[in-house]
């Protein structure tokens, strides 16, 4: 969805509207498929506090019992990215609203989505019980997944893998993998386990490794211990992306 304000959709580029996505969703449930996902974007070109809300009202109003939000993302690969990096006026981005206000669309969010019963369970993303994305709760815990097709990832537990970038490569056969690697399962386990509000369990071989860390993060308030897991404060979350560097570069 991105949005439900048709002038922040139109200086995307997005060809779509709330009428247009409200009319999909109830054809979706006419044909008994409700297990649904809307996602917004905090901080496209001439976003307000006002259109924010009109957005998230909208949002909660369809009854999707899935809600994602994401802050915008300078993206170089993107029209808009390109744009903003180069200084430029071009497809709004002279008009995209500052970090701290994007953190407060963001903060926002989180607590009319929290008073209407769909819950933060990862950084991104809120759901009603039960209604979790099973699909991204394994990239987060690190379990096995396969990708089919071009471009795909996959994980086996212990190893990764992606596939070849273009549908005329994967359609011709052959190897499909292009690029495979071992990854460090001791980084991984923090810097991706901890978007989940669950936290992430800590033993011993993870303290003798990361404590200082963990001890500076508590000290700063960034992280928290919650019935013997460690997980990213409120206040952590918004700064969790350095964080998660410090797991890397440890």
């Amino acid at each position: 969805m991105q949005s439900f304000v048709k002038a922040e959709l139109a200086r995307t580029g997005r060809r779509h509207d709330a009428a247009i996505v409200e009319r999909d969703v109830a054809l979706l449930r006419g044909a008994g498929i409700s297990n649904l996902n809307v996602d917004l974007i905090a901080g496209l070109p001439g976003q307000t506090p006002e259109s924010w809300r009109v957005s998230v009202a909208s949002a909660i109003a369809l009854g999707a019992p899935h809600v994602s939000v994401y802050m915008l993302e300078v993206d170089d690969d993107s029209r808009l990215g390109s744009e903003i990096l180069l200084g430029g006026k071009r497809y709004g981005a002279r008009d995209v609203p500052s970090e701290d206000r994007i953190a407060e669309f963001y903060e926002f969010a989180v607590e009319e989505l929290a008073a209407n019963g769909i819950l933060r369970y990862e950084i991104s993303n809120f759901a009603r019980p039960g209604a979790e994305s099973a699909h991204n709760l394994k990239y987060w815990r690190r379990e096995p997944y396969i990708g089919f097709g071009s471009d795909a990832h996959s994980f086996d537990g212990r190893k990764r893998w992606q596939n070849v970038e273009t549908a005329a490569e994967y359609i011709a056969g052959g190897s499909a993998r292009v690029e495979e690697s071992l990854p460090d399962a001791g980084e991984e386990k923090f810097f991706v386990g901890l978007r989940l509000t669950e936290g992430v369990a800590a033993d011993e071989a993870d303290w003798r490794r990361f404590g200082p860390v963990f001890d500076r993060a508590l000290a700063e308030g960034v992280m928290e211990r919650a019935g013997g897991r460690l997980r990213l404060t409120p206040r952590g979350i918004m700064v969790s992306n350095e964080i998660f560097q410090e797991f890397i570069a440890t």
